[in-house]
């Protein structure tokens, strides 16, 4: 922590936390506890969302779904997307093609769009080691095709590039700025931002945004990098070896400031 945040911390200890996500569909949550534990309001507001390139614009990417022999999911937002262009194309899936994907619950996901049972899925525990593993011991005899955002922050392709897979990565949705003329006159204590995406969110919304005695939370090193560039000062940063978790991170704070 730098000299001038631990002075403005002094100053002001942490009453309310606006997370720039989501409210979690289980009201009992990590942030939530955190929040009980210290009497602090908590609120939660996205500051993105996904939106689906039409058809049309997936046209000009000129990308042959089908001359594909495998499928690599990263998120629920790529099978949407991926599926929904396929039924716009009128393209019916071959029951040969494989599907790899990050996380077991990506992969279950599926059986919203496919015979699951029927179909060749394969999937990793959801950490980028054992997610890369999986795919370089099937690299051979396949063609990748790669679903992704207009922001992807590009760690997979990025790898099947450097490892000279035969793939495609194509963007199936993108991300825009919520609406966030709501919080104009509303301020909080701590702001929670959990990739880049956001900070453009938050300038997009507030051009003449002023950081002041608003505390700063990061989580991921793009996240924190994008905070540092835009000028703004870094309070928090997750994960780190002492805090693992962003709520680790915000608690080890609130427990110096709110004393």
């Amino acid at each position: 922590m730098s000299t001038d945040t631990k002075e403005i911390a002094e100053k002001k200890a942490v009453r309310s936390i606006l997370i720039s996500q989501p409210e979690p569909e289980n009201s009992k949550s990590p942030f939530t506890t955190l929040a009980e534990k210290y009497k602090i309001q908590l609120d939660f507001q996205p500051f993105i969302q996904v939106e689906g390139v039409d058809n049309k614009e997936f046209r000009k990417q000129r990308i042959p779904i089908l001359e594909h022999s495998a499928i690599i999911f990263t998120s629920r937002n790529a099978i949407i997307h991926f599926f929904r262009i396929c039924d716009e194309m009128r393209i019916t899936m071959p029951a040969e093609m494989k599907y790899f994907c990050k996380s077991e619950a990506i992969a279950l996901y599926l059986q919203k769009f496919i015979q699951y049972r029927k179909r060749k899925v394969f999937f990793a525990n959801g950490k980028h080691d054992e997610f890369v593993a999986l795919l370089l011991k099937h690299k051979d005899g396949l063609r990748f095709l790669l679903p992704s955002s207009d922001v992807a922050k590009g760690l997979i392709s990025d790898f099947m590039e450097e490892n000279e897979f035969n793939f495609t990565s194509a963007v199936f949705y993108k991300t825009v700025a919520c609406d966030l003329s709501h919080l104009e006159n509303i301020f909080y204590d701590m702001i929670v931002f959990f990739s880049p995406s956001g900070l453009t969110s938050l300038f997009e919304n507030f051009p003449n945004f002023k950081q002041n005695d608003t505390r700063i939370a990061a989580f991921g090193s793009s996240t924190a990098k994008g905070v540092k560039d835009s000028g703004m000062r870094l309070d928090i940063e997750a994960p780190t070896a002492k805090a693992p978790s962003m709520t680790m991170a915000i608690e080890q704070y609130i427990r110096e400031v709110n004393k």
